[in-house]
């Protein structure tokens, strides 16, 4: 992999190593964009197959999230952290407060958070050598679990896209198809059951179906088979690359809003079912009330306020359809215009002074 040639095309601003013999860390933590303010973004713990899988995957996460808080309305840039390991035997005490130390030589520029492979307990641990952590203990001012306040905004954002396609943002008497019903999922069914919708779902896990099918009312289906029901909304909330040149002949939805992530296999899929008139609700704007959840810990934790920010995902989705009918793109174009768009007029009013981060989330 050619680092520098990747980082100068996607203008990263800085890919740090961080290594530590004595706990076994690898690590690399990648910042994208702090034009809007400090790196937010998770840790993730993963078996990458080589030092290049890990950067690159640290370096695609990054960017993801620049956007993400773009168009959540955050003030916050993009960045993220992997570390090559074994998620189940290879983490240590040791590992954490060490990359804890790398992140507090950051001063700030980056803020990490739980991520696939890592736990709240891992950020307690991280929390112990720097501040610029979220996602920890409620016992410390946290949040506690975000999943509650993600299906909330999957729940509001869906709402957003039924207005669109349907003429009202009502989604009682709506079919709704489900795939997956994990921690978010479930959530989000009990808000689409308590409005009156008609849930099917799936999942490889046969008692989160059963539960589901119980607790709502749901019709369940084989895993296979949920693409191709007879619904008004598909909501992916499990895999991700799941609209594809498979599954798209099979959707008879005229929604997707779920809160799965990378839910195009590739961009020319999101321009294909832009073209059979399916309303997409992008997945890196529509998931973001976690992201927004945790943010909200930076400024001391008040859930009505963080709950109020998350409600904006609404206005924020509409915003994203409205962008997408007068530019006539798909939507996961206007998306990342309306993202691109506000990071470059920050930077314009940004170009003549200096701010240091801290004043930045103080002031926020």
């Amino acid at each position: 992999m050619e680092i520098m040639k990747y980082m100068e095309k996607y203008d990263y601003e800085q890919l740090v190593v961080c290594q530590d013999k004595a706990s076994g860390l690898k690590a690399f933590i990648a910042i994208h964009d702090t034009t809007l303010g400090p790196a937010l973004g998770g840790l993730r713990m993963w078996t990458y197959q080589s030092e290049d899988a890990a950067i690159e995957d640290a370096l695609r996460l990054a960017r993801g999230m620049t956007y993400k808080n773009a168009a959540a309305g955050l003030n916050l840039g993009g960045g993220k952290t992997v570390i090559m390991g074994d998620p189940r035997k290879d983490k240590n005490e040791a590992m954490f407060r060490a990359l804890g130390r790398f992140i507090q030589g950051l001063n700030g520029r980056y803020i990490t958070a739980e991520d696939v492979g890592t736990t709240v307990e891992d950020m307690d641990i991280i929390h112990q050598e720097t501040n610029y952590v979220t996602g920890i203990s409620p016992a410390f001012g946290s949040s506690g679990n975000p999943s509650p306040v993600t299906a909330y905004g999957v729940y509001k954002g869906m709402k957003a896209a039924a207005k669109v396609a349907f003429g009202s943002d009502s989604l009682e008497g709506k079919t709704i198809a489900v795939q997956g019903v994990g921690h978010v999922a479930f959530i989000l069914c009990e808000w689409l059951h308590k409005e009156g919708a008609k849930l099917i779902v799936t999942d490889i896990n046969k008692e989160a179906v059963q539960k589901a099918v119980e607790a709502f009312d749901a019709k369940a289906v084989d895993p296979d088979d949920i693409y191709g029901v007879e619904c008004d909304i598909f909501a992916p909330c499990a895999l991700g690359a799941i609209v594809n040149d498979d599954t798209i002949p099979q959707l008879k939805a005229k929604v997707i809003a779920g809160s799965a992530n990378n839910q195009l296999k590739e961009e020319r899929h999101g321009d294909i079912i832009h073209e059979k008139g399916i309303v997409y609700a992008p997945d890196y704007v529509i998931n973001a009330g976690g992201v927004i959840n945790v943010a909200d810990e930076l400024l001391g934790y008040h859930r009505d306020r963080a709950m109020k920010k998350v409600e904006g995902l609404y206005d924020s989705l509409i915003k994203i359809f409205d962008i997408a009918m007068r530019d006539n793109i798909a939507t996961y174009r206007a998306a990342d215009r309306l993202a691109e768009e506000r990071i470059a007029t920050i930077h314009q009013s940004r170009s003549t002074f200096l701010q240091n981060s801290k004043h930045l989330l103080s002031s926020r």
